[in-house]
């Protein structure tokens, strides 16, 4: 029996935030009247798994649609399990504020319907930017957007007749896609305008280290590489055409970024944030109080800075979904902003950020101090150890964390979602040094790779040590500094050297009895594997008298740049 709070919910958009908005409503006001109105045949769909159906991990699309008991989230399941009117293929054309409906066309048979709100909710999500170029609309050229852009990539594939495929733009879709299709046995090139994959999540040196390792898997990363166009025979792709060269490709995908579906809402009369986004407070109204909106298609704000931002991803679309949901009945939640927290697998290594960059930061008026370790993500003497690279970011007058950076073969996503509770919850680097970690060695070293990092950032705060970062130290030795590498006969040769000529090379065990071969008045750079024997060069050198001393972040193993072998 209806209540008598009853209300008629209209939600546009049924995939994450929509979906999540109107189950989460369900639950609280089961007798409310919900309705969703989809454009596409296809609800709630996981498209972040859609590059892992591309490679196969995933063989069957209905996964990607499926609850975790393997039924399909269709029309059916929604009316049926939620008691939730669906309209699917239906495509919302104008929300008419004042009479309070929206009108929807049929797009199956063109029949026009309004559809009238007591409440409204516009999930309305993203596109994809295609650029208008020349070809883009050849067989063969496609973003990875929707179910059925997926569906058709996933039979080119099948077929056996991509041999070469172009990926254009290193963000995180294209990457996994790339990963996928290397997987497959195909050559794959990826070419990015900027100079760095990754580029709005990494800064140079670790999106240097990423490049690296995206060659080191066999894929060619071309980047600093704007595409020109795309040239076929018959209707299909052949080559992509760059101004560094063209390349073979019988697949090109397109992933340069996205832009919020939020033209609807502004021809509504809703207000539009700076960032293109729709405008939404806390509790995700609009600037209607009878319509809320999440997902991809608003803009969000930074909880660090408080600044509007634009984050489009399946989890704060969620996240969204729910704060939507509750205040439709009242309650009163707050979504309290995202921190840029992102991660990514590229066959063996994990790289991720959460908070801000250094020039985010400085923008945001923080005075940002950063260090970088190198450390195993458990003993050495454990099966699997390996290596993660953090960087770690405070701000020099309050100590507060502002952001992470990490790349490793070893367990990133556990010390990244870690530091995303330390940026959130606005700790300090002492609290984060002295956090209580759980250990035992299958899991960490007794001293994890982040009390490491937050403990080499608080000798740099203290004033304890200098350290010089790996895209310093080409500017360093051309104005004299002295290299000197502490590392053991044997690891050289097993690990590879610093690009640099005139490499002091003496082991920690006999520097206090070498001192006399390091030239004084120049700067030392010390380092090794990962530099903690650097740090103790430094105390030897401090103790013969030396003043102009460093270690070198990172050691080897977390230079970002190529090594010498």
């Amino acid at each position: 029996m209806a209540g008598s709070d009853s209300k008629r919910v209209v939600v546009v958009g049924g995939v994450a935030c929509g979906a999540k908005a109107a189950s989460r409503l369900r639950r609280l006001k089961p007798h409310w009247d919900v309705t969703i109105i989809e454009r596409s045949d296809t609800l709630s769909y996981a498209a972040c798994g859609m590059p892992f159906f591309l490679e196969g991990a995933v063989p069957d699309f209905k996964e990607l649609l499926s609850t975790p008991a393997g039924v399909i989230r269709d029309a059916n399941f929604f009316r049926n399990v939620k008691g939730i009117q669906v309209l699917t293929n239906h495509l919302a054309l104008e929300v008419d504020r004042a009479a309070k409906v929206v009108r929807v066309v049929d797009s199956s048979t063109g029949e026009r319907k309004e559809i009238p709100y007591d409440k409204l909710v516009l999930a309305t999500g993203a596109s994809p930017v295609v650029p208008d170029l020349p070809g883009v609309d050849l067989a063969g050229v496609s973003p990875l957007w929707t179910p059925r852009n997926a569906l058709e990539i996933r039979c080119a594939l099948d077929s056996g007749n991509v041999s070469r495929a172009v990926v254009v733009g290193a963000g995180l879709v294209g990457l996994e896609a790339a990963e996928a299709m290397a997987k497959r046995g195909i050559k794959v090139t990826v070419v990015e305008l900027l100079d760095r994959p990754l580029a709005a999540l990494l800064d140079g040196e670790f999106g240097a280290a990423l490049a690296k390792a995206i060659r080191s898997y066999g894929v060619e990363f071309v980047p600093c590489c704007r595409v020109m166009g795309f040239e076929g025979e018959g209707g299909s792709l052949r080559r992509v055409i760059t101004d560094k060269g063209d390349f073979d490709a019988q697949l090109a995908l397109v992933s340069v970024g996205v832009r919020p579906n939020s033209q609807l809402a502004a021809d509504s009369g809703l207000e539009i944030g700076p960032t293109g986004g729709i405008k939404v407070d806390s509790h995700m109204m609009t600037s209607d109080p009878d319509v809320y909106a999440g997902g991809d298609c608003v803009e969000t704000f930074n909880t660090v800075t408080g600044r509007p931002v634009r984050q489009p991803m399946g989890s704060t679309a969620n996240r969204h979904g729910r704060v939507i949901a509750d205040n439709l009945v009242g309650m009163g939640t707050c979504f309290n902003g995202v921190i840029g927290t992102a991660v990514m697998r590229f066959f063996n290594h994990t790289v991720g950020r959460t908070g801000l960059s250094e020039q985010a930061a400085r923008e945001a008026g923080f005075d940002p101090v950063g260090v970088t370790v190198t450390d195993p993500d458990r003993p050495h003497f454990m099966a699997g150890s390996a290596p993660v690279v953090l960087r770690i970011l405070a701000d020099r007058n309050s100590r507060r964390v502002l952001g992470a950076q990490l790349i490793g073969t070893g367990q990133v996503d556990k010390r990244l979602d870690t530091l995303a509770c330390a940026v959130y919850g606005g700790m300090t680097v002492d609290m984060l040094a002295d956090m209580d970690h759980a250990y035992a060695p299958p899991f960490s070293s007794a001293l994890d790779v982040l009390t490491h990092g937050a403990n080499h950032l608080r000798n740099r705060l203290d004033g304890l040590v200098e350290t010089v970062r790996p895209s310093e130290v080409a500017a360093l030795v051309e104005q004299g500094a002295v290299l000197l590498d502490v590392r053991g006969p044997g690891e050289v040769e097993a690990q590879g050297q610093l690009p640099f000529d005139g490499i002091l090379a003496i082991p920690l065990g006999q520097l206090d009895k070498r001192i006399q071969e390091l030239p004084r008045g120049r700067k030392v750079i010390a380092y090794c594997k990962v530099s903690v024997r650097g740090w103790d060069a430094v105390s030897i050198l401090r103790k013969h008298g030396f003043q102009d001393v460093a270690v070198l972040e990172g050691g080897v193993v977390g230079w970002p740049f190529n090594l010498r072998k």
